[in-house]
């Protein structure tokens, strides 16, 4: 079964929750860029050590592997 994109941002990435967390996220990359630079972020992400988006504190935010970041969430 085809997986339906706009029923899925519909129903959860159009959520004022989702938005906020996901808008979060973002900020925290850009902090991080601002700190280390772009080319040492590039093909990494930013890992919220407690897992919780909307905590933007230094001592939170690491940069990490894409594999490993997103094995950690899944």
């Amino acid at each position: 079964m085809a997986r339906n994109y706009k029923q899925e941002y519909e129903r959860y990435h159009k959520r004022p929750e989702q938005r906020k967390r996901n808008d979060a996220r973002k900020q925290s990359r850009r902090n991080m860029v601002k700190i280390h630079g772009k080319s040492a972020l590039q093909g990494k992400d930013i890992d919220h050590v407690d897992r919780n988006p909307l905590n933007k504190s230094k001592r939170n935010l690491r940069i990490s592997s894409v594999k490993n970041n997103r094995r950690r969430n899944g």
